[in-house]
């Protein structure tokens, strides 16, 4: 996982795309400074970078995952803006934001543990 970690008011929180001002003194500081790496989620049985949701939930159902349709994930009552995935014989839940953009390294590390053998994260 890459980006900065920030405290503020006694919260330690992971920015994964800091500002241009931040990425300069980050860079500056590095010998050799390289810049932002981007990240993408692999399926490592086919090889392909998932590129859209729809890719995702095909590769995910061929893995007994399921969309989870609720109230908060549907976008009901209580907001939402999360698209949920389950497995029968798990307890584990994936929650996914709904614009895919929004889509970032914390999520396909997520899936990446809860699929270990199915995908992985590459720096692009």
């Amino acid at each position: 996982m890459s980006g900065v970690w920030v405290f503020r008011n006694g919260v330690v929180k992971l920015v994964e795309n800091p500002p241009a001002s931040a990425a300069a003194a980050n860079n500056n500081a590095a010998a050799g400074g390289g810049g932002i790496r981007r990240k993408a989620l692999l399926h490592t049985p086919s090889g392909e970078v998932v590129s859209s949701y729809a890719s995702l939930e095909r590769k995910l159902a061929a893995l007994g995952w399921e969309r989870y349709y609720s109230g908060l994930a549907a976008g009901g009552v209580g907001g939402g803006g999360m698209i949920q995935f389950h497995k029968r014989s798990s307890v584990d839940l994936i929650s996914l934001p709904k614009d895919f953009t929004q889509f970032g390294s914390v999520h396909m590390y997520d899936i990446v543990v809860k699929n270990r053998d199915a995908f992985r994260v590459i720096d692009v």
